[in-house]
């Protein structure tokens, strides 16, 4: 059976659990805090006095024998408070105790290669996640109004989501096709110029820390929607920051998630030397080479809340940033609201999506070179 991690209060004897306002462990039994280490070296002495007290061990042949298959994806663990077996997915590192409500950590889910080199702790709880999701619904002239009053939140918890994050240069040549046109008249005619221009960009950019979710139940959209984190609050890895939460180790391979970082390098890199190209009536591309150099990278834990809510039969998902607050997630549209907001405006409604750079690194190399105009004449009517 695997084994699982439990920190005790050595003041009451509840579970200890990471708070996110103190940032320290804390009770929530008789309200003390503790430092990570202090707590550790007490749960250490105690480990030592247990495995000199005899246990006695229970056996049971009753049920059916589970098919291989069906246990190859699920791990059984043992809660140290009640005593209860908790049965997880192989992913999940932490959670609660279904009988008892105590926080674990399951201990055999980190061993190995599967040890994250970072976790950012969680700095928002679940009360501020719950008034962000209230604001979230506010200044939404589309939502249906009874939205705000039908809808409830049928789940919300905290999830340490597994991030791949990526170190990487990028270096781009881009050619593009650029035309400005100039009009003007006389007494006799109107003018019209149209030059034509071969526009040349270069440049590079470094880029630190591209986070990828290495966790194929975590939408991309959505967990790259919730960016950006502040690494400043990034810390080693220590296992009693997840007490208290859910935790899922990864289950995407990082050099699957290497495509996804490269493709957002490549997109920043080309939107990026694309701002520079200004003064033109229309600009198209023509070629671009991007050469991604230097990739390195590592594995973190990222704090996210998760919401679910039921409205009207159909299930919405909603993410928190754990350590910023950004609330994202899909609401529904009101459809006569949206009709009527189009009409009033007179205006197209879309979306644009942007993926955010990170690294300071950058050079770029610019040239507009004239292709030529011609100039066309048309009869005043």
């Amino acid at each position: 059976m695997s084994e699982l991690i439990q920190y005790n209060c050595p003041c009451c004897g509840g579970a200890v659990e990471f708070n996110s306002t103190a940032q320290k462990m804390k009770c929530p039994y008789c309200d003390t805090e503790f430092e990570i280490e202090t707590l550790k070296k007490y749960d250490e002495e105690l480990k030592q006095e247990k495995q000199k007290e005899d246990q006695m061990q229970w056996q049971e042949d009753a049920g059916s024998q589970w098919g291989e298959e069906e246990t190859s994806k699920m791990r059984v663990y043992h809660c140290e408070s009640c005593g209860g077996e908790i049965i997880a997915d192989e992913n999940q590192a932490a959670t609660k105790c279904p009988y008892c409500d105590n926080p674990v950590v399951m201990k055999g889910q980190f061993q190995g290669d599967l040890r994250p080199d970072y976790v950012i702790p969680f700095k928002l709880d679940k009360a501020a996640a719950k008034e962000r999701f209230k604001s979230h619904l506010n200044g939404k002239p589309l939502l249906p109004k009874v939205f705000r009053s039908e809808n409830h939140i049928d789940e919300i918890k905290g999830i340490y989501v597994p991030f791949w994050l990526f170190d990487a240069d990028a270096e781009a040549d881009i050619r593009y096709k650029g035309t400005t046109v100039r009009t003007w008249s006389d007494s006799d005619y109107n003018y019209t110029q149209t030059s034509y221009y071969s526009i040349l960009r270069g440049g590079r950019i470094g880029f630190e820390r591209v986070p990828v979710d290495g966790s194929s139940k975590m939408e991309d959209d959505l967990m790259e929607s919730l960016e950006p984190y502040d690494f400043k609050d990034a810390v080693p890895f220590k296992d009693p920051y997840l007490a208290g939460y859910v935790a899922e180790r990864y289950d995407v391979e990082a050099d699957e998630c290497k495509k996804r970082a490269k493709k957002r390098a490549k997109a920043s890199i080309k939107r990026e030397l694309r701002d520079t190209v200004k003064g033109y009536s229309i600009v198209k591309p023509v070629s671009d080479n991007v050469k991604i150099q230097k990739a390195s990278q590592k594995y973190a834990l990222y704090p996210v809340w998760i919401l679910n809510t039921t409205w009207r039969d159909q299930k919405y998902v909603f993410a928190m940033n754990g350590q910023t607050g950004k609330m994202v997630g899909d609401l529904p549209a009101d459809k006569q609201a949206f009709w009527k907001y189009v009409l009033s405006r007179g205006a197209a409604i879309g979306e644009v999506w942007c993926i955010q750079r990170t690294g300071d690194r950058s050079h770029t190399l610019c040239t507009d070179v004239a292709d030529g105009s011609d100039i066309r004449k048309g009869e005043k009517t």
